[in-house]
């Protein structure tokens, strides 16, 4: 029998280098375009709402400062997974990315625990709620605006390079025009009158960044315990696999995440009378069917005679 591991170094035409390389710079550039952003409004919001006496305007702000570090984090994450293969780190450095993640989620959950602590302690004593200015509407609107065509930015150049790590920042800015909104109806509540409206906004922009840092905590969780791809994303590995002439079958189909990437291991049934040399060539065409696909960073075949696996399943 022979088994012949045949490793993804060995293609280098379908390595995506380029893609990789089209990332990072996208990254880098939609990121410091978010971090000048952020630092101008977060600075203006909360300014303006210790100012206008507004707790919500400052739980804004406070908001928009965590994507301000998130920023940074992102930064950090990109250099570092840019790197290139190592002896110590052979797959490259992609999980920077699935910490940088899991950095944000736990920042984002400290943020909205510390946001619900305050906004629940003023709305408890409603009698110590100061008036709210309405210089704090006109910033809260301005500030809906920037976030609101900030995410729309981030969430296009995410998806065009495919960046879980930028998709996942985008919709933190999303949460942030979300937030906004709330805090600018609050705002106007308060205006007319009704000044626990504007804590209750503040509690519920809490609640927005609290439920977001679950939702990418427990993600990059998964992803570092080596999360496999969805079944949508196995179904087109099986079929490039058995697209390729001489593979018979398959069976062992794993993957496991590794950043935006996915590495994959697969055996492959073959005729057990072809020599070493066809089962090599036909491994080989298989692994460059699957890596067709830029998602896909690693490939290790195993090959197997397809009449040994069938006979074994019968028996």
């Amino acid at each position: 029998m022979s088994n012949i591991p045949v490793h993804a170094d060995k293609i280098t035409d379908e390595t995506p280098v380029i893609n990789q390389d089209m990332k990072f710079a996208a990254a880098k550039k939609s990121t410091w375009i978010s971090v000048w952003v952020n630092a101008i409004l977060s600075v203006w919001q909360i300014v303006i709402g210790v100012f206008s006496h507004s707790q919500g305007l400052i739980a804004d702000g406070i908001h928009t400062l965590s994507d301000l570090i998130a920023d940074f984090v992102v930064l950090i994450a990109n250099r570092g997974s840019s790197k290139a293969p190592d002896e110590e780190h052979p797959y490259g450095h992609f999980r920077y990315e699935n910490v940088a993640s899991l950095v944000l989620g736990v920042l984002l959950l400290v943020v909205g625990g510390g946001m619900l602590w305050t906004a629940g302690s003023r709305i408890m004593s409603p009698e110590t709620i100061p008036e709210v200015h309405s210089v704090a509407l006109y910033v809260a609107l301005l500030a809906l605006l920037a976030k609101e065509g900030l995410f729309r930015y981030m969430l296009h150049v995410a998806r065009k390079v495919k960046s879980n790590m930028l998709e996942a920042n985008a919709w933190h800015a999303r949460s942030d025009a979300a937030s906004s909104l709330v805090v600018a109806i609050g705002i106007t509540g308060s205006l007319l009158g009704y000044r626990i409206l504007d804590p209750i906004a503040a509690l519920v922009v809490g609640l927005f960044i609290l439920r977001m840092g679950i939702k990418f905590t427990l993600q990059s969780l998964q992803d570092l315990m080596d999360r496999g791809a969805d079944e949508e994303t196995i179904a087109k590995i099986t079929e490039s696999v058995m697209a390729t002439p001489g593979v018979e079958g398959i069976h062992d189909l794993k993957t496991r995440k590794s950043g935006d990437y996915l590495l994959v291991d697969v055996h492959l049934e073959i005729d057990e009378n072809l020599t070493v040399k066809e089962g090599h060539e036909i491994a080989i065409a298989a692994e460059m069917n699957i890596r067709r696909d830029p998602q896909v960073l690693s490939v290790m075949t195993h090959i197997d005679p397809a009449q040994s696996v069938r006979a074994g399943l019968t028996t």
